[in-house]
């Protein structure tokens, strides 16, 4: 942790990053664990995906919120299959969308939210970026290790998905 606290100039942001650590190290591990499978790679995508946080320290506004915990979770989830995909040579956003990514509790209301929440990860996530933390696609490639062009292209799919499963559970649009 002092490796990344000595990349922070202020002391409230490393207050931050400190209580952020403390809060998520162990769920970002066993995040990244999950879809690795390998300790090592775990404990790598772990350390990338507290580099990025570092980048985007400013956008974290609250420690312990679900926001905070979903971003975080997402950061892991991307730079875990980032390794993955080196390490096997994979590419397909198919196999992205397999992934289930974070287990969230569906919402009961049967509205926007609980559609969103019955989408892919990889969907579900590009939604939560754009739309409910605010970040540009240029944003959300970067932090995703994509292009711009790639993350508008999965953002249409993500909307056309979550339209396709409110037309499917009944909703007005």
């Amino acid at each position: 942790m002092l490796i990344y606290i000595q990349m922070i100039e202020s002391e409230e942001d490393k207050s931050k990053f400190e209580q952020l650590y403390l809060k998520y190290r162990w769920l970002m591990y066993s995040v990244a664990k999950s879809i690795l499978n390998n300790e090592h790679d775990a404990e790598d995508a772990v350390h990338q995906a507290f580099l990025s946080i570092l980048v985007n320290l400013q956008k974290i506004h609250k420690v312990d919120c679900p926001e905070t915990k979903s971003y975080i979770v997402i950061i892991t989830e991307r730079k875990a299959i980032d390794i993955l995909r080196a390490r096997k040579h994979i590419s397909s956003l198919e196999f992205e969308e397999e992934l289930s990514g974070i287990e969230i509790t569906l919402p009961i209301d049967g509205g926007l939210a609980d559609a969103i929440a019955r989408l892919p990860a990889r969907y579900r996530e590009v939604i939560l970026l754009r739309y409910a933390y605010g970040y540009t696609t240029k944003e959300i490639g970067k932090m995703l290790g994509r292009s711009q062009e790639t993350v508008q292209r999965l953002l249409y799919r993500a909307k056309a998905a979550l339209q396709n499963q409110l037309e499917k559970d009944g909703a007005v649009l």
